[in-house]
């Protein structure tokens, strides 16, 4: 069996270095018997890991097998999955349309979140645990309760499909983005939207927030921020 490995270098942005692994066999110890391809080196391997080097170009990557393997929570392709903030639960999304929650330890289903309709493309935990933030293909916006699987929250204003979700802070400020082009941030408390943050032109596959350091000059805004904005001081999207 031939894999290919791939390691990268965020620090010094170096080209990927590629090559290949191959699998001759499984020895005595269950233990498998892996060759790497030239300029790459296998320097320890278990049945749980291979830590795998080039020593020419001074890297080195180490590639973990799965802990576990749910295989029957969802039918078709998983889109999203998250894990709440103490390891507890997973919640993730499908093409199959719906969207689960299940126990970590052993993938046990607890919840079925119903309410987007078509494809589900995003979820993730808010950082209490207990609730959850999707989007779907139906340009539609949702918080659920982790507890009662009810929908406590709909918002609406994307022309296209949400494709990616964050959340500023503790919760009280959400973001999303769309096939529409555009990244919304949304007030949950009075479910409203506060702002078109951006407007690419195309779809927005991702979003992420974090705070920016000094060597990153945000600017001033505008307009004086809403009152409703909670969290997005020195924060960059």
């Amino acid at each position: 069996m031939l894999v290919p490995c791939f390691l990268y270098s965020l620090q010094n942005r170096k080209p990927s270095l590629y090559g290949s692994l191959t699998c001759q066999g499984i020895g005595l110890d269950g233990i498998p018997e892996v060759t790497a391809s030239e300029g790459f080196t296998v320097n320890e391997i278990n049945k749980k890991s291979i830590h795998i080097s080039c020593p020419k170009e001074n890297a080195s990557s180490k590639f973990l097998a799965p802990y576990t393997t749910f295989s029957r929570i969802h039918t078709k392709s998983i889109t999203c999955l998250d894990i709440s903030s103490r390891g507890g639960l997973g919640v993730s999304s499908s093409t199959d349309g719906t969207m689960k929650i299940w126990q970590a330890s052993n993938g046990e289903l607890r919840r079925v979140l119903e309410g987007h309709v078509f494809d589900v493309n995003c979820c993730r935990f808010f950082p209490s645990g207990l609730v959850v933030l999707s989007g779907g293909m139906d340009a539609q916006l949702k918080i659920w309760s982790a507890e009662d699987a009810s929908c406590v929250v709909t918002f609406k204003g994307h022309k296209g499909g949400i494709l990616d979700t964050a959340i500023v802070d503790r919760g009280r400020n959400v973001v999303s983005a769309s096939r529409d082009g555009t990244a919304r941030l949304w007030d949950c408390g009075r479910s409203a939207c506060l702002g078109v943050l951006a407007d690419c032109g195309s779809s927005i596959n991702g979003v992420a927030v974090g705070a920016a350091d000094n060597s990153i000059n945000l600017g001033s805004p505008e307009q004086m921020p809403s009152e409703r904005e909670v969290g997005t001081e020195a924060k960059m999207l």
